[in-house]
């Protein structure tokens, strides 16, 4: 009897998870809006532009996503060190957010197929000359919201972090001296510079190995992670991806 009872019991379990895989997906459809957790301070990702309006490359990817699961699109802001945090706290159903896949991550979470390369680019003020390398960075103040991949970057190089709310402050953190140094993504920088190009901070370097960014959403749901890539698959086939990537980039980064 024991051992029925065990068999039964694990059948129900097995039944169950299969069940709540499903449901995310069936959820968001049954809803008609998927929900995205975003910064919307992090141009030219995500971030509101003249008129007020949230956009940015992360923002018109997610807009397609969802298109293509015959849903809308919702984007609740946040700020980045509470971002994935809301998603424990089911706040909204996925972050999309230039999260860069990682391990540490991927053991609690995870992701889409990768959308978008990221390269760390080492930022200084342009009378800096004090550091050239990441291994510079030891001993210096380098500035980055607290759970960032780049935050931890820079303290395994032994820097000293400066807690901000992202990258706008980091930046202005260099510009007036109360850091000397961040590290972010090369096109947010290549970005920035295009909207203020008399802003004094420069690259001195960049790291060789790009990391890959994913759509992050919760474990156990490989139908909702099936219509998620399907749906990325579709943006690169058919050119979506690719105009996107030239109106916010100036070029196609998918290559």
């Amino acid at each position: 009897m024991k051992t029925i009872t065990t068999v039964l019991l694990a059948g129900m379990i097995g039944f169950s998870g299969s069940a709540l895989a499903a449901d995310e997906l069936a959820k968001v459809q049954s809803a008609g809006v998927l929900k995205f957790g975003s910064e919307g301070t992090y141009p030219p990702f995500a971030f509101h532009d003249a008129s007020g309006k949230l956009t940015g490359f992360d923002v018109e990817i997610g807009r397609e996503v969802a298109k293509r699961l015959n849903v809308k699109a919702e984007f609740v802001e946040s700020k980045w060190d509470g971002l994935i945090a809301g998603l424990d706290a089911k706040r909204y159903d996925a972050v999309i957010n230039q999260v860069s896949i990682t391990p540490e991550r991927q053991a609690k979470y995870d992701f889409s197929q990768p959308y978008l390369n990221s390269k760390a680019a080492l930022i200084v003020r342009e009378d800096n000359d004090s550091i050239k390398s990441f291994d510079d960075l030891k001993g210096k103040k380098s500035a980055h919201s607290l759970t960032s991949n780049y935050a931890q970057l820079a303290r395994d190089h032994h820097a000293d972090i400066v807690a901000t709310d992202g990258f706008n402050q980091s930046i202005d953190l260099v510009v007036q001296g109360r850091s000397d140094a961040t590290i972010n993504d090369n096109l947010s920088f290549l970005d920035f510079k295009k909207q203020r190009p008399d802003a004094p901070v420069k690259i001195v370097a960049t790291l060789d190995n790009a990391e890959k960014v994913g759509i992050l959403f919760e474990k156990g749901n490989p139908q909702f992670k099936a219509a998620i890539d399907k749906a990325l698959t579709e943006i690169q086939n058919d050119g979506t991806y690719q105009k996107i990537s030239v109106k916010y980039f100036g070029t196609d980064v998918s290559k």
